[in-house]
């Protein structure tokens, strides 16, 4: 898919210069990134002010810990092993069942004791880490995804990110998983994103590698019409991790938990832009509407409100 600048321009179409700039730079002091940065510090923080987050099992911050790794799992059928500080999805280690004394993953592979040790080692080592730099591995809670989504997801947990400006969510997709993308809900490893109408929360069209999409590659499904559950609160957990993350532009990945409900996973300084061809739409007059209001909705009620009455489907 290619457009010309001058009309990406056009739609308001917010460029990564631009973004970095006017945004991420002007409104997220660099103080508040290890917030974020740190997905164990992501989960501490948000279960501290009450927002629900996948149940965190242990955390193994040095090698002398691994060979306690059987003793963690005991009692475990299924969990999650991943980076604190991993970055695009990387390193997250899937144990969807247990088979004796090992486990299968989703794609059903066996995985070892031995292969969960060496995988918590190369965490460790900082081999998934931003930068290379030491890490901390997380077993946590494993997702059951909504069966809302099961038509138009493969193997792996979609989740739904919520870009949030100044406490307002300005623009969501959902990210769905793909064999390409080996289950995970990772665009840069082939996951597709799904535009969601900020009003009723309905899917709209999708983008895969930069291509406008309608059905799902492996399913075969339409990607469009899917209402998602419990939006409202989706919206709501968005909008809180304004006030206790500091930060003035992020974005907020949220899974829908088929038991739990809606489950807060990461949150990012620095979200990615192709959510704009996923809604058909750009950030651009959104973000310049909430920096010219004279006054900014103050209550979580107020601020998704405003969301879903002024950046829905029937406002543009």
């Amino acid at each position: 898919m290619i457009a010309l600048p001058s009309s990406l321009r056009k739609v308001g179409v917010l460029a990564i210069n631009r973004r970095n700039a006017q945004y991420v730079l002007k409104h997220n002091p660099r103080r508040l990134y290890p917030l974020v940065d740190d997905k164990l510090k992501t989960k501490q923080l948000a279960l501290s002010h009450g927002i629900a987050a996948p149940e965190l099992y242990g955390v193994i911050e040095v090698e002398g810990q691994v060979k306690g790794i059987a003793g963690m799992l005991e009692g475990l059928d299924d969990f999650v092993v991943k980076p604190a500080r991993g970055s695009g999805g990387n390193g997250i280690l899937v144990a969807a069942e247990k088979i004796g004394a090992t486990y299968r993953g989703p794609d059903g592979a066996i995985i070892s004791l031995e292969d969960i040790a060496y995988h918590i080692f190369n965490i460790l080592s900082g081999l998934y880490s931003l930068g290379g730099q030491r890490d901390k591995a997380m077993i946590e809670y494993r997702v059951k995804f909504d069966p809302v989504f099961s038509a138009i997801a493969y193997q792996g947990v979609p989740d739904v990110r919520i870009i949030v400006f100044h406490g307002i969510p300005v623009m969501s997709m959902s990210r769905l998983p793909t064999r390409m993308s080996r289950g995970k809900a990772n665009l840069h490893q082939g996951a597709i994103g799904v535009g969601i109408d900020m009003a009723s929360g309905t899917t709209l069209h999708g983008v895969w590698r930069n291509d406008i999409v309608h059905t799902h590659p492996d399913t075969g499904q339409e990607l469009a019409g899917v209402t998602i559950p419990e939006w409202q609160r989706l919206l709501e957990i968005a909008s809180a991790c304004y006030e206790i993350t500091g930060l003035g532009y992020f974005g907020a990945d949220i899974v829908l938990d088929a038991e739990k409900g809606p489950l807060i996973l990461e949150l990012n300084a620095r979200p990615g832009l192709n959510i704009q061809i996923a809604n058909a739409a750009g950030l651009l007059p959104r973000l310049q509407l909430v920096e010219q209001l004279d006054a900014k909705p103050l209550s979580i009620k107020e601020r998704t409100a405003f969301a879903r009455t002024h950046f829905g489907l029937k406002a543009t």
